[in-house]
């Protein structure tokens, strides 16, 4: 019996150890860096480091770019959990109830841009809103709206919002799949029920489809907080770099630009920590505010 519980827990611990030694080194050790990094002055390319206590968290306080860049994160959270749980959830619903044949093509295409690197996504949207030969204005123009095209990139009011759609776009695929998952296994005899109960079919969609496809729901809701927090400086960085006039920068290509192109790889780090907490305060809220009892007919 001692021989049994020891193998059982060498095993476990076979198991275990390499899983926290690889935590420990991509996760941990640049986590508590970056906590120690935050204060010091230091340019990242050299050795020497000069304690500066609390005064790169003073200087993130005091910076007036810091407010724009954390509204701008949230505007992309926004608009990104808006726009890619409704149309995922809309061809999820589609592909799965309505019987279409060509399902498992489109299953193909929608999943498509979530195989493709963000950096490619970036570059292929920054010619499709090119101002003179981009598909966005010759499209316009093509229509008589010759008015409304503009440097969608380059223009102070409209650089934000036009990194919506490639976002989104890049999304839809993966929550669409999670949500046919959540919808396959709902029985087809709650439906059956549903109906002879005279619930019509967007009747069925509410109090049926999306209560038991809840729990999905909620964690692609999450995921897009977490990654777009964490993530969304990559597209950023690729498409305006930032600009104009800051009008992009979120927190992360914020931090890269200070501590990557302006070598101020101190305050670099404290907006990281700033980042970190940021992150875990809203899914925080947002766990606490989408909790519900879960749904069982």
């Amino acid at each position: 019996m001692v021989q049994s519980k020891k193998q059982k827990y060498t095993f476990l611990a076979f198991c275990l150890v390499p899983t926290f030694i690889m935590f420990s080194i991509f996760t941990l050790y640049p986590l508590f860096s970056g906590l120690y990094y935050s204060f010091f002055e230091w340019s990242g390319s050299s050795q020497d480091k000069t304690f500066i206590g609390f005064e790169n968290y003073i200087k993130l306080f005091n910076d007036s770019i810091i407010p724009r860049t954390i509204y701008h994160d949230y505007f992309l959270v926004g608009t990104k959990i808006v726009g890619i749980m409704v149309l995922a959830l809309f061809f999820a619903v589609a592909l799965t109830q309505l019987k279409i044949k060509e399902a498992p093509f489109y299953r193909i295409v929608f999943f498509f841009p979530n195989i493709m690197s963000v950096v490619v996504i970036g570059i292929l949207w920054s010619f499709i809103y090119n101002p003179s030969m981009g598909l966005v204005n010759s499209g316009l123009e093509a229509i008589g709206l010759e008015s409304w095209t503009r440097a969608w990139l380059g223009n102070e009011d409209w650089a934000l919002a036009s990194l919506v759609l490639p976002s989104v776009w890049a999304g839809i695929g993966l929550f669409m799949l999670m949500l046919m998952g959540g919808i396959a296994n709902v029985s087809k005899s709650y439906y059956e029920a549903a109906e002879i109960d005279g619930a019509n079919e967007w009747q069925q969609f509410w109090k049926v489809t999306l209560p038991l496809v809840w729990p999905q729901i909620k964690i692609s809701i999450l995921y897009i907080v977490i990654t777009t927090l964490n993530g969304s400086f990559i597209i950023v960085q690729v498409m305006t770099g930032g600009g104009p006039n800051n009008s992009t920068h979120v927190m992360g290509s914020y931090l890269y630009q200070q501590a990557f192109t302006q070598y101020n790889f101190g305050y670099g780090a404290t907006i990281g920590v700033m980042i970190l907490i940021i992150s875990l305060i809203t899914v925080l809220i947002l766990q606490f505010l989408m909790r519900r009892e879960r749904v069982e007919y």
